[in-house]
């Protein structure tokens, strides 16, 4: 489903458009694009093989807030064909799951529904000037004074003005309402709010029934704004990577788009660029401004082969870098494919919200209806002050403001982390967090920097030291472990002959053989059995100095060791502390021997277990959910089972992809103080979700009251509903800003 998302082409494959026989389609074909629709030479419409089944997606222009979400989101999954619609707010797609082409039928619910759709490869609709977005409500202001001051020299002609007034403003509300109901919405804001209106009118209660509309539009104006803010985060990120390169073949520079680079590819970019996708530099040295991924300030000076992430600024020279990403696969492309999947997975309090929103507003409508036949008909009461008091319960009961109360202070508290560097899927996981209190940590490459460095090796009986190096690194050669990686570098560094090594074979959680030369070698954690007594004096003296110590076996028989060293993340200490002010418990699980993990749990002052298979960790985990909520931060392979059995799982960002895939939460910026940061932010949001419930049906409640004993009418009514949305807007908008 996530590949080609970002693809240049309109058939949903990588490569120039314009390219021959390529045929643009409105809907991108995600899920089998390669069988179907681009050969050697040429491409071809996904229409052309029709029928498919599979994911389609689509950019969408026209939402405002999470409500319109919401209304596509049942306009296409009523479609035939289709078995799941999902509208990701945050950047502004269409995500349909069907098992038949439904492209033509999806873009006409959605046009119904007063949406546009447009493939990727269409340029963004321009943004529209503030008289576009506001002349209906600007001309309605307008309008409405015009009739005050007609109705103080002349009532009649001022009730005439306001009737007109009030049909101008409900013209636009109820062509909307028509549209949603026959998209399967016909309980929207839209329909009550045209409802209100018009019975307003009927009743002679013309000046209020033009307040009603203007204070709605109003609203609407508050909503679209809020979800703006919470949506230019994710704006900004997506404008850091540029749409061109300059790709510099032999002495020639070509200007590029950016998906027609591939891993490899040397590209210069001059002073103030940015680059356009993951790359090592060439250039001897250079300067980076990484703020806008890292929240570093200060630019960071980069040497040659260092790697640098696209978005990057380049900050006082023209550089040479060498491609490393995949198109559609930047840290920024990692970034908002995680967002996109944080969208998707919505809080439980958010999707109980919405479902008894459902029921909540035809029992509304029910229920002010009853309030304006029953009193007349059964107790002779004064027919139209009873459906006035009707017409007043129903906007009063509209459910804008107790249904935005979650999304919206969702949607800030996952912009506010995103901003902080750290990325939160969705707002299942954001409630989750809020619950947690104990973390568990893997150690290498987690709480330490996962870059071990060779401190010693020590050769037994008359085997040489440089060949000892050699063989351990023939062994490792290959295997992405970062003490493998250290053995290797280190003989490479010392420009060591490293022999062949066949039939190599990870030993899960103890080590690594294979067959060099005519020797079987084994690389493995030391063993009380394999050494004298004194080689294993020697090993615990090593590992309590916090070492990682491994043997060499060759034949079965110890022929040296190897003590390696990882040093501390230098921000560790200070996020276990700040972690730690939050009653967050802290303990650490790692594979690692004992005395090594004791050295480096004492340094960070907490628990630990050590000598942990992957599966041991999963033991552990679950052990420590049954106290309370766990979650479990990570950045290896082996830590994915840990993390998926976690209450939650957090991922390093430079960690394995297994290891961010398996995750409910990454640190995008790889910086551990982001989990104080996290954790506030989701006891905040928990703490502005329920503030904005309580403001919703607070003031709901008290106008109900107001309204049945004849104190309060229409209009504040209106001002009540309108007025909550915008307070609990205001009041999620205030995680954008928090600290």
């Amino acid at each position: 489903m996530h590949q080609n998302l970002s693809s240049s082409c309109p058939c949903g494959q990588r490569h120039a458009v314009g390219q021959k026989d390529c045929r643009p389609a409105s809907g991108v074909k995600l899920a089998a694009a390669k069988k179907t629709c681009c050969g050697a030479n040429s491409c071809t419409s996904p229409s052309e093989t029709q029928p498919h089944s599979g994911d389609y997606s689509w950019q969408i222009s026209g939402m405002d807030c999470p409500g319109c979400a919401r209304k596509i989101e049942n306009a296409v999954g009523q479609l035939a064909g289709v078995t799941q619609a999902r509208v990701l707010f945050a950047t502004e797609k269409l995500v349909v799951n069907a098992d038949r082409d439904v492209r033509q039928q999806v873009e006409n619910a959605v046009a119904r529904a007063g949406f546009t759709l447009r493939s990727a490869a269409q340029p963004a609709r321009e943004k529209e000037g503030f008289w576009q977005e506001n002349g209906m409500l600007m001309a309605l202001a307008g309008l409405m004074v015009a009739s005050w001051l007609l109705q103080l020299f002349n009532p009649q002609a001022g009730k005439i003005a306001f009737i007109l007034t009030t049909l101008a403003g409900c013209w636009p509300v109820a062509r909307t309402a028509l549209r949603l109901t026959r998209s399967g919405t016909p309980f929207a804001i839209e329909t009550l709010m045209t409802v209100a209106a018009v019975g307003a009118l009927f009743i002679g209660a013309t000046a209020e029934a033009a307040m009603v509309l203007l204070l709605f539009m109003l609203g609407e104006r508050l909503e679209a704004f809020a979800a703006g803010r919470a949506r230019r985060g994710v704006t900004a990120l997506m404008a850091l990577k540029p749409e061109q390169a300059l790709r510099i073949r032999g002495d020639i520079g070509e200007t590029v788009a950016v998906d027609a680079l591939r891993p490899g590819d040397i590209i210069e970019v001059a002073a103030g660029g940015r680059l356009p996708a993951d790359a090592s530099l060439v250039t001897p040295f250079a300067s980076f401004d990484e703020s806008a991924l890292t929240g570093e300030s200060m630019p960071v000076e980069r040497q040659a082969g260092e790697s640098i992430a696209a978005g990057s600024l380049s900050v006082d020279r023209l550089v040479r870098l060498k491609v490393v990403s995949k198109p559609g696969e930047s840290a920024i492309d990692r970034i908002l494919h995680l967002i996109e999947e944080a969208d998707a997975h919505r809080a439980p309090v958010e999707r109980f919200l919405d479902r008894f929103s459902r029921v909540y507003t035809p029992l509304v409508m029910a229920v002010a209806l009853l309030t304006a036949l029953v009193p007349p008909l059964l107790f002779a009461a004064d027919w139209q002050s009873w459906i006035y008091k009707g017409l007043t319960l129903l906007l009063i009961g509209c459910p804008c403001a107790l249904v935005i109360s979650t999304p919206a202070a969702i949607t800030s508290g996952l912009a506010a982390a995103a901003r902080h560097g750290v990325l939160i899927k969705g707002g299942a996981a954001l409630e989750i967090l809020n619950g947690v209190r104990t973390l568990a940590f893997d150690k290498t490459g987690t709480l330490t920097e996962g870059k071990p460095q060779i401190v010693m090796i020590l050769a037994f009986d008359n085997e040489d030291e440089t060949v000892l190096l050699a063989k351990a690194a023939a062994v490792e050669r290959g295997s992405s472990h970062p003490l493998a990686k250290a053995v290797v570098q280190l003989a490479e560094q010392r420009r060591l002959i490293i022999p062949q090594a066949t039939a190599q074979r990870a030993l899960a959680g103890s080590g690594i053989e294979a067959v060099v030369g005519d020797h079987k070698l084994l690389i493995c954690a030391p063993g009380q059995r394999m050494l004298i007594a004194e080689r294993q004096a020697q090993v615990a003296k090593l590992e309590s100095a916090g070492n990682t110590v491994v043997i060499v076996v060759q034949n079965e028989q110890p022929i040296g060791l190897i003590a390696l060293r990882d040093t501390l993340r230098p921000d560790a200490a200070a996020a276990l502390a700040e972690l730690r002010a939050l009653n967050i418990e802290a303990v650490m699980l790692t594979g690692d021997n004992p005395r090594a993990a004791a050295a480096i749990a004492s340094e960070l002052a907490i628990d630990y277990q050590a000598g942990l298979l992957p599966e041991d960790k999963v033991a552990a985990i679950h052990e420590l959910n049954q106290q309370s909520a766990v979650a479990m931060v990570g950045d290896g392979i082996n830590d994915a089972p840990a993390m998926k059995a976690a209450t939650l799982g957090i991922a390093m960002g430079g960690g394995s992809d297994v290891a961010l895939e398996s995750a409910d939460a990454a640190l995008t910026h790889n910086r551990l103080a982001g989990l104080a940061t996290m954790i506030r932010l989701a006891r905040a949001t928990h703490a502005n979700i329920r503030q904005n419930i309580t403001l919703a049906l607070g003031l709901k409640s008290l106008f109900l009251v107001t309204t049945l004993l004849g104190i309060t009418g229409l209009w504040l009514a209106v001002l009540a509903d309108s007025g909550a949305t915008a307070l609990v807007t205001a009041n999620a908008l205030r995680l954008l800003s928090k600290r």
